[in-house]
């Protein structure tokens, strides 16, 4: 993926208080990339608002992205607006790609969130919703399509309310809806926005409030004085002495209110109509926080272990986080990176403790999607792109040499879906090993397994369009022909109580002979725990240049798989005695007696399968929601209860993935084209034990199940 020059001439050394990081969240379809061209237009960072339909999007510059309409990794740029630097990431609304979410709301000060105001809050929406609250970023909504047919501003602000568990308050509120929608009401201001006379949007006028109108704004402010004042001391002693409250004192309750969690403002309009959308840019500016709001950011020291905090100026020692890795065919590895606290000077060196290497900054870039600026320096607060480390990977620090530190990294969700796949020429083959490797700097949710018994390279996602994704990059980008299986679950080993075993394996075949001898005890750990290695050794029964051997053979062995070939997860192991010999013993033999003891383990302890579990969001006719209720609990779904939306109903259900392949096809055939589905990777759950032996006979295994 090649990325373009650009040169700008704004300023950027900016004060802190001057810049916003910000990204757009919302469900697939909800309107963000189309909203996030309008802020570009309208800040003057293009000259042309981009089209998702005619593939002119400054946002989406992936093929992949503009031929299927829909955004697949977070893009960054800079723009300015009422002197404030806003430095955005647009992220994608496809559920394969959250990882996408994940790693820009770690290093953003605040988002703005979208909702379609016909369909309301949606499963995605619930979905970055918690993902920004995981992080503690503060928010502001943005109902939008307020032209579309059944497009309800208070219903879907009634559920961000009950559904997302805020005090949502409105600051501009519709005038009109649907086919009728003219403008938006400024409850800050008392003032009616219209965007009539210019088509792109670009100007709107202000006016009194409509007579008609007149009654619901003034109620509308009321209510909106009353719920900041609830939340903010100053203002409620006003409040409660029926003392005016100015819109100064109102706009600053708003600010404080929000940068604590305590409310969400909410903005409505219509993007791809160009109406609404300033008074957002207004809102990110007047009470999204900048990074002096937030105070300091927490790590360790790598020397002391001890805890550290850095205050989020550049008269502090560098700091910055490193959230995406992106490969470009002509600058090489692009790392995204949200620097902290400090001064990042083109040509210097930084320290990245993860990794403990020291890694040049050979170039620094603004990015503007995949055009780039080049700058001699970056300070605290702000996002930019490293050209020249080799190392880093997403997630880790990089600081300055002599004053280390660690923040706290990224944790991607566990891959639920399988592809293999197969180079079909020698000259493909070569370039297997390479390519894959640079998918996987790219991607954290993208893991790889090469099976030697097939021949085949086994890519496991987050979903169906995640890996075809991939596959069609390798196709383009590095012009390979592969063969293609078909998706398969990624099922996971696991045990359900402990055990103990020991591994002992001894060779003798003239000259020196191998010996290695452990014994572990296991548990079962939570979902999602991973793997434990507790090295409980006392005294010398195994020397401590061995310990690191046994826990690969463990490794190893879990990797492989015990039960079915699956891995084997969630799994504390503690070593805690053994024997050596002074001569025979080595590496190779004690991580073979650790894998001999995982194994010996595991089967003592029983094992289980587990499979992916999906939360599924069906929007269907009222007429046929018995038949599709039906046909979700014979697919193994655990119905969790339905809603009316309009002439619809949506049902929420937990289901198997296994259970899923071509749903999205079988809802259509089910609802005569109307009914659709959005499916989320939700938690593992234990396989029935009757599809468990069916699995494991057809995967040649044969251990039996606790």
């Amino acid at each position: 993926m090649a990325v373009q020059n650009i040169v700008t001439t704004q300023n950027r050394n900016v004060a802190l208080d001057k810049i916003r990081n910000i990204g757009i969240i919302a469900h697939i379809d909800a309107g963000k990339t189309t909203t996030t061209e309008r802020i570009l237009f309208y800040t003057n960072r293009s000259y042309k608002i981009g089209d998702i339909d005619e593939g002119t999007t400054q946002m989406d510059w992936m093929a992949q992205e503009r031929e299927r309409g829909i955004t697949i990794v977070s893009a960054a740029t800079t723009t300015f607006w009422r002197q404030v630097r806003i430095n955005l990431i647009d992220t994608p609304g496809h559920v394969d790609f959250t990882a996408e979410v994940e790693r820009s709301l770690r290093v953003l000060d605040g988002a703005v969130v979208i909702f379609d105001a016909e369909e309301g809050v949606q499963s995605q929406s619930e979905t970055v919703w918690r993902q920004a609250d995981k992080y503690k970023v503060p928010r502001l909504c943005f109902i939008n399509k307020m032209d579309k047919l059944g497009a309800d501003f208070e219903g879907t602000m009634q559920q961000i309310v009950t559904r997302l568990g805020v005090a949502a308050v409105p600051i501009t509120i519709p005038i009109g809806k649907e086919s009728d929608f003219k403008g938006v009401i400024n409850l800050t201001t008392m003032k009616a926005l219209y965007w009539d006379q210019d088509p792109e949007g670009t100007k709107f006028t202000e006016k009194e409030i409509p007579e008609d109108y007149k009654d619901i704004a003034v109620k509308a402010r009321a209510q909106l004085v009353e719920k900041v004042s609830e939340h903010d001391d100053a203002l409620l002693e006003k409040f409660l002495h029926d003392q005016e409250i100015t819109q100064d004192e109102l706009m600053q309750g708003i600010r404080r209110a929000t940068i604590a969690y305590k409310i969400v403002p909410i903005y409505c309009g219509t993007s791809l109509r160009n109406k609404g959308v300033q008074p957002v840019l207004d809102g990110v500016v007047d009470f999204l926080p900048s990074p002096m709001d937030l105070g300091e950011v927490e790590g360790v020291n790598p020397q002391t272990n001890a805890i550290e905090k850095r205050k989020l100026v550049e008269e502090e020692k560098l700091c910055m986080l490193a959230f995406k890795i992106q490969l470009d065919t002509h600058v090489g590895t692009i790392t995204y990176a949200r620097i902290y606290s400090g001064v990042l000077t083109s040509g210097s060196y930084v320290y990245n403790a993860r990794q403990n290497v020291r890694e040049r900054i050979s170039r620094l870039l603004l990015m503007h999607a995949n055009q780039r600026e080049e700058i001699e320096k970056a300070y605290a607060g702000e996002i930019v792109a490293l050209v020249g480390p080799k190392k880093t990977k997403t997630g880790d620090t990089l600081s300055d040499e002599n004053a280390p530190i660690v923040l706290e990294s990224i944790k991607f969700p566990d891959p639920v879906i399988s592809l293999a796949i197969e180079p079909k020429t020698k000259s493909d083959q070569e370039k297997m090993g390479t390519t894959v490797q640079k998918f996987l700097d790219e991607d954290p949710t993208l893991h790889v397994k090469f099976d030697r018994e097939t021949g085949q390279t086994v890519l496991s996602g987050m979903g169906e369009l995640h890996l075809e994704i991939i596959v069609d990059r390798m196709m383009r980008e590095y012009k390979m022909d592969v063969n293609v299986g078909q998706p398969q679950v990624a099922y996971r080993e696991t045990v359900l109580k402990e055990a103990e075993a020991e591994g002992k394996y001894i060779h003798q075949s003239g000259g020196r002979g191998q010996y290695g001898h452990c014994l572990i005890r296991i548990k079962p750990l939570p979902r999602g725990e991973g793997y434990k290695f507790i090295n409980g050794i006392r005294g010398a029964s195994i020397p401590q240049e061995f310990i690191g051997s046994v826990d690969k053979g463990i490794r190893e062995a879990m990797d492989k798989g015990v039960l079915a070939g699956y891995p084997l997860v969630d799994l504390e192991v503690t070593l805690y005695d053994g024997s050596y010999h002074d001569v025979d013993s080595s590496d190779i033999a004690f991580k073979i007696a650790g894998s001999m003891a995982l194994k010996n383990a595991v089967r003592k302890a029983g094992l289980v399968l587990i499979e992916p579990i999906m939360k599924m969001e069906v929007t269907v006719p009222e007429v046929n929601m018995g038949t599709v209720i039906g046909d979700l609990s014979s697919k193994r779904a655990k119905i969790l209860g339905s809603a009316k939306r309009g002439d619809s109903v949506i049902v929420d259900s937990y289901a198997p993935l296994a259970e899923l392949s071509g749903y999205a096809t079988r809802i259509r055939s089910l609802t005569q084209g109307r009914g659709i589905a959005y499916v989320e990777p939700s938690h593992y759950e234990e396989v029935p034990k009757s599809i468990q032996e069916k699995i494991v006979t057809a995967r040649g295994g044969g251990t039996t199940a606790a």
